[in-house]
């Protein structure tokens, strides 16, 4: 076993049992699945993706390119998870991923042998031809190759959060930076979030052997916290990962459950907040790179500063015997670390001629072998499983080889920018410590420690502290100089070196998209050498860890191929997020029957007691039929809830309907403007029907507007479309004309509306309505609007209209009285045989009499194409007016809108179908248009249709082909009237 038998911060006196690939182990409470692994000799953890190469634990943080694993099994799996930030709880159980039958013995390892024809931009040259293979070989191949884990089967148990957070200053990063900067801006009384993704705060604090103020580090950062905690103005949020900045908020995930076998009940496995903040202090640190050579992937090979903290912070040596390949004093720190914690250090082999002189004394004060002017060249491993047993140095024209079990390597270190870059901003090169520092940022963020390039424990320290006392004073608090602790900074040369040239082997710049430096070439022999070319051509930078330990040395081999500086070569920049966010964080409570809350309607009690059969309608859930004992199928239900209206009286729920009250002396001229047609001069009392066009001339929505006083209005709009309608009410009223005295409100929820149909609905109608109104003919004629009270004293408002083309009303009251409506209404019909009818009845009434609905509303249809053409005003101007007049949409050959009915009397119509000319081949170019909605009618005992046919109202009597390939349709339609029931609308106005 691998663990230090003193040291690190884990608690020794909490074992936790887990398993990998079924296989049980120990751990320690406050080890990383990575760090309990390397604990237990486990070196071989995955497969690389494309070669399927056996792979090993690289880094100890976010920035892990190889050690992704399958967390948990059933409902709670979870895919492609780093092991180095998986925090460790008893009884978990992680496996590996992309192998088969096993890890060691993956059989797809034989693509290394093909490696030569799978370089850079191969499946751009090999899935061009021959053609005919991409259905039945290529895509097959792709798709079953694709992806690394596998996610569940079965539906997550657990649940997700969103939630918003404000604060005078948010400090991203609980390193010695954002420490400081938090104390800082805190002892100044600033609301302080300090955010940070480890689960415990401190950063490189936590995994180097160092002493602030007399005390060891993490001793020091602990003391920081607990101060910070015992602010009420401070919120540390500790698991918790920003993970972009956006316009006005940052978005942050925090992993609440995901270190407990079951979340707590009621608590969430993860929240995804909102953050506001007024000033950011961003301190978010620094990541490692590796150095390219031979065989540089193989398990064992890691980089410096991970085999540091694994020895710091989890007590766990990640070798037995570790050599050390650098080009920077930082990886002789880790060097003399490991060694001070009783691990074997082979040699430290740097790439410069000349070190530090205080270095040498160090390595030769703890008897360390030190190689300067050497080189890595190649690796040597088992021959299963591939683990490292040994590497070849090349010093001074000299090889030689050298037995080690592990290899901790740097290449330098590269500031945490990717933040900075979330509003365009661009990185600049600082040749001083190699790396790219922050250019841009986003506003009022400022950039503290190792994000910035300052690597320097003292500069560090100085600049949170400075830097969270400025956020703080330029709000307006007082800010006290802090007394900063006495430290002793490390060396922190480099001179940058990429990659090492004649190695042996394949040599890995991305190792988790398996890109290697030839493949750099190859982009740069092709001609992509741009780097946005070159992360495309290669994938390098395009897997989940973002090309964290890989971008700069790709960038890097460019430059050297092309001649040219890294300056002059750039940099991509980054995108959120920052690391890859969980679908179910960002979807939070919005899935399954909480996608979208289900609405019920103020009768749905009274809908249930009668035994309806509910439906989704866009939000809503209406009643869809209501079957009686007896009927053997929903045919025959709706069949008798539509002779019910047509015969005698029916009622129905209608508050699914949008409604919107529009208020204001000019409320009749915005009207004129959004509808085609004229509103400003509609008496008092009256109702409209009125259609709505976008600005491209396409129809929007319908619905009637009732004037129920010179500056009130009431509008109805489709089911579907009542957002959509009042959030383009309000951009017009806000944006295009905001001069306009109008105010707008929904009431969609206030007000049940229940439609009453059917030549007995005025007798039913006069038995509820209270005196003195009057319902005949007279007193409310058709297209009537008047407010009255109904029921003894309710206030309604009752609207003469009619979608079924019988004599109708729409009764209004507010909500809470809707269902005692249905059932007055349902009292006095009792003696006419009233019928409550759902939406098929509906559907099967408004097809009957013609009218347009969602199915011809598609988005596609004008005014013109439905027949409503001569509704358009041509005295004012209006939404869509220009562009509905384009050539193509006023073309006279565009299908417009007619009836079918089917020749033989005996067949059935199905929506969809397309219209042929008899005779005509089925093909595009003899397509004249499709059905848009079908029904059965009881009254004309046969199946009848509305549909968009070309130039159809010319072509009345006409016979075409009805043609449905999808469900092997194809019959004789006659072309005829929309309107199937009284098309002169004499029953509607009796």
């Amino acid at each position: 076993m691998s663990r230090l038998a003193t040291g690190g911060l884990v608690d020794r006196a909490r074992p936790l049992s887990f398993t990998f690939d079924g296989v049980s182990y120990s751990g320690l409470a406050g080890d990383t699945l990575a760090s309990a692994l390397l604990a237990n000799d486990v070196r071989l953890v995955g497969r690389s993706f494309k070669y399927h190469r056996p792979r090993g634990i690289l880094s100890a943080g976010p920035e892990e390119p190889n050690a992704l694993v399958e967390l948990r099994t059933g409902a709670r799996r979870e895919p492609n998870t780093r092991a180095t930030v998986a925090e460790l709880f008893d009884g978990l159980e992680a496996s590996s991923q992309n192998r088969w039958p096993s890890l060691k013995l993956d059989a797809l390892s034989v693509n290394g042998l093909v490696s030569p024809f799978l370089g850079a931009g191969f499946y751009y040259k090999t899935f061009m031809w021959p053609a005919g293979f991409w259905e039945k070989l290529y895509e097959p191949v792709i798709r079953r190759a694709a992806g690394l884990g596998h996610a569940a089967a079965e539906a997550d148990p657990d649940h997700y959060e969103k939630a918003n957070a404000f604060c005078d200053v948010l400090v991203i990063g609980a390193g010695p930076a954002g420490l400081m900067a938090a104390l800082a801006a805190g002892r100044a009384g600033a609301r302080v979030i300090l955010a940070d993704e480890d689960f415990l705060p401190g950063g490189r604090l936590n995994a180097e052997a160092v002493e602030i103020g007399g005390k060891a580090a993490s001793d020091w950062a602990a003391g920081i916290v607990a101060e910070l905690s015992s602010l009420p103005n401070v919120r540390i949020m500790t698991r918790t990962t920003v993970f972009g900045v956006y316009d006005d908020e940052y978005g942050a995930v925090e992993r609440v459950g995901d270190h407990l076998p079951v979340p707590a009940p009621f608590q969430p496995r993860q929240r995804l907040w909102r953050i506001a903040a007024k000033r950011t202090v961003l301190a978010a640190g620094a990541t490692e790179r590796p150095i390219v050579f031979g065989g540089n992937d193989r398990p064992g090979v890691m980089l410096a500063g991970a085999a540091r903290s694994y020895a710091n912070r989890y007590g766990v040596a990640v070798g037995s015997t570790v050599a050390v390949f650098a080009n920077n004093d930082g990886a002789w720190a880790s060097a003399f670390d490991l060694a001070a914690a009783g691990v074997a250090v082979a040699a430290i082999i740097d790439i410069r001629r000349e070190v530090a002189p205080s270095l040498m004394a160090q390595a030769k004060a703890r008897d360390l072998r030190t190689i300067l002017d050497g080189q890595v060249t190649g690796t040597a491993g088992r021959l299963v499983g591939g683990e490292l047993t040994g590497i070849s140095v090349r010093a001074n024209g000299r090889n030689e080889t050298l037995a080690c079990d592990a290899l901790a390597m740097s290449g330098g270190w590269s500031p945490n920018v990717h933040l900075t870059c979330h509003h365009r901003g661009r990185p600049v090169w600082d040749a001083s410590i190699a790396a790219f520092v922050p250019g841009g940022t986003p506003p009022d963020m400022t950039v503290a420690g190792a994000a910035r390039g300052t690597f320097a424990l003292s500069g560090i320290l100085t600049e949170g502290a400075r830097l969270g006392a400025e956020a703080a004073g330029d709000l307006g608090f007082t800010a006290a100089a802090l007394d900063l602790p006495a430290t002793k900074d490390t060396p922190a040369a480099i001179t940058a070196f990429w990659q090492v040239h004649g190695s042996k082997g394949p040599a890995f710049v991305d190792q988790q998209n398996d890109v290697t430096a030839k493949d750099v070439g190859i982009a740069h022999k092709e001609g992509f050498r741009s780097v946005e070319h070159l992360k495309r051509y290669t994938t390098l930078g395009m897997a989940t860890d973002q090309g964290r330990t890989s971008n700069v040395a790709g960038l890097a081999i460019m430059a050297e191929l092309s001649g040219a500086g890294i300056i002059e070569t750039g940099t991509t920049i980054f995108r959120p997020p920052y690391t890859p966010v969980a679908l179910g964080a960002l979807g939070g409570h919005h899935r399954g029957k909480d996608f979208r809350p289900t609405r019920l309607t103020p009768t749905h009690g009274w809908a249930e007691e009668r035994g309806a059969v509910f439906i989704e309608t866009g939000p809503w859930l209406r009643a869809q039929y209501f079957p009686r004992p007896g009927e053997s199928d929903w045919l025959e239900t709706v069949n008798r809830e539509v002779k019910a209206v047509r015969a005698s009286v029916g009622l129905i729920d209608v508050s699914t309907f949008g409604k919107i009250d529009l208020q204001g002396p000019d409320a009749g001229t915005f009207l004129d403007r959004v509808y085609i047609n004229g509103f400003a001069k509609l008496a008092v009392g009256k109702a409209r029907y009125g259609v709505m066009l976008r600005e491209d001339g396409i129809v929007m929505d319908d619905g009637t507007t009732a004037r129920l006083a010179d500056d009130h209005y009431v509008m109805t709009t489709t089911t579907a479309n009542a957002g959509k309608v009042y959030q383009h009410l309000e951009f017009c009223l806000q944006v295009l004309w905001p001069e306009l005295d109008v105010t707008l409100a929904s009431i969609s929820e206030q007000w049940a509306q229940i439609a009453l149909a059917g030549p007995r609905s005025r007798e039913v109608l006069a038995k509820i309505v209270d005196a003195p109104l009057d319902v005949s003919n007279e007193g409310l004629p058709f297209m009537g609007a008047v407010e009255a009270t109904v029921m003894g004293g309710v206030a309604a408002r009752i609207f003469r209209l009619s979608f079924s083309g019988e004599l109708g009303y729409e009764i209004a009251v507010p909500a809470r009285q809707g269902e005692a409506l249905a059932r007055a209404l349902m009292a006095a019909g009792e003696a006419f045989g009233i019928t409550p009818y759902g939406t098929e009845a509906l559907g099967v009434l408004r097809i009957e009499k013609g009218h347009v609905s969602g199915n011809e509303l598609s988005g596609q249809t004008t005014a013109g194409d439905l027949g409503l053409g001569r509704m358009a005003s041509t005295k004012k101007d209006y939404i869509g007016r220009v562009l509905a007049a384009r050539p193509g949409l006023a073309d006279p050959d565009r299908p417009t809108f007619v009836g079918f009915r089917p020749v033989d009397g005996a067949q059935r119509l199905r929506a969809g179908a397309h219209f042929l000319p008899l005779g005509a081949p089925a093909d595009l170019a003899h397509d004249e248009g499709y059905m848009t909605s079908v029904a059965f009618s009881p009254h004309l005992a046969q199946w009848i249709g509305l549909g968009l046919l070309k130039n159809g109202p010319a072509r009345i009597g006409e016979r075409v082909r009805a043609y449905d390939p999808v469900r092997g349709g194809d019959i004789e339609v006659e072309i005829c009237s929309p309107a199937f029931i009284d098309p002169e609308g004499s029953r509607q106005r009796v």
